[in-house]
């Protein structure tokens, strides 16, 4: 039975696509501690704008945000060919061992530390490296729980909207359905992260959390169509992989699966 399942290419599929979801989620909330500045990156001198009376702002953004977006173009390539049920399980197993994932992070923190591993960076310039390992590693609660939820919550919404439009749109017109829920669940990921991170978590004023999310937002918004072509072309490759007809086949499910 076992060797059957392994032979199956659309449930291979759907494992390569779980396993990368699950990845780089987990490496996106990794490295999303860093803030990197999107205009230095492309060597230009920073924006220095203003939005809801703050001043002075630019786009210096999480480098989580470069992996997030190909977290929605999968959600909307395993909403086309698996359905919302496969959407949803495969968020579920990206939360889970997301958290599994930072508790071992903690409980790595919390050992004591070897003596003579203090000052093995130094040669580096890292006086003190349990201070960077619990710095790297030791991101606040708030920050974790305003992601994970965030995350859940834009699947959701994304997923929704992905199957509303294309009740409409049928198998045409990938773009309208992939594009427009993830504008939309991109918006709702942004102002919940903030939310609950910064203005339950910090205190920030709601002025400054609406500025940060816009900003954030504009990124979003301009990977979301600037990786449009990708869905396609993801596509292209998997009715190539299956056949034809099998990818008819599994989209047809993937409809039929809505109103189970």
């Amino acid at each position: 039975m076992i060797q059957n399942i392994l032979k199956d290419k659309p449930v291979k599929l759907f494992v390569i696509f779980t396993a990368f979801f699950v990845a780089n989620a987990l490496i996106a909330e990794c490295i999303g501690g860093k803030i990197f500045s999107l205009e230095k990156l492309f060597e230009l001198l920073p924006s220095h704008f203003s939005l809801f009376g703050q001043k002075d702002l630019s786009f210096n953004l999480t480098c989580g945000v470069l992996l997030w977006p190909l977290e929605f173009v999968l959600t909307d390539i395993v909403n086309e060919y698996y359905g919302p049920k496969a959407v949803r399980r495969i968020s579920y197993t990206a939360v889970a061992l997301i958290s599994y994932g930072f508790i071992m992070f903690y409980f790595a923190m919390a050992v004591p530390p070897a003596d003579f591993w203090y000052g093995t960076g130094v040669q580096d310039g890292i006086p003190d490296m349990s201070k960077a390992f619990n710095g790297i590693f030791g991101q606040g609660m708030w920050i974790i729980l305003g992601s994970l939820v965030a995350f859940l919550v834009s699947q959701i919404v994304d997923v929704t909207i992905f199957h509303k439009i294309k009740r409409y749109t049928g198998e045409k017109k990938i773009w309208l359905r992939a594009t427009g829920s993830t504008l939309i669940s991109q918006l709702v990921d942004s102002f919940i992260v903030l939310f609950i991170a910064f203005k339950i978590g910090k205190g920030w004023s709601w002025q400054l959390v609406l500025a940060i999310c816009l900003v954030n937002y504009t990124y979003k918004f301009t990977m979301a169509i600037i990786l449009t072509p990708l869905i396609y072309a993801v596509e292209k490759w998997i009715e190539k992989y299956v056949g034809h007809e099998t990818a008819i086949a599994m989209k047809h499910a993937a409809m039929g699966k809505e109103s189970e």
